[in-house]
């Protein structure tokens, strides 16, 4: 993928800083974007080598790619509009 040629064109479920929130950081906080490709985005927390050994059978982690943990309140945040995207 070149990543030069990723957009963000919106977000999918609703802003961690919504109504002055603080967030980790002040700044930072998990969240799922669609790009303009259609494609998504997340932002969550890395845990792939914490995780490496422990990944199911049938499941693998490349060397271009990372094992990210999103909040369960994140994904039931974006539900609806994820459910929209099929």
């Amino acid at each position: 993928m070149n990543n030069q040629s990723i957009a963000f064109a919106r977000r999918i479920g609703t802003d961690p800083h919504e109504g002055g929130r603080k967030t980790v950081g002040c700044d930072g906080w998990r969240d799922i974007w669609e790009l303009e490709n259609g494609d998504i985005a997340v932002i969550g927390i890395r845990v792939t080598r914490e995780v490496a050994g422990r990944l199911p059978a049938t499941a693998g982690c490349g060397p271009d790619e990372e094992v990210v943990i999103l909040p369960r309140a994140t994904i039931l945040a974006a539900r609806d509009a994820l459910a929209c995207l099929a």
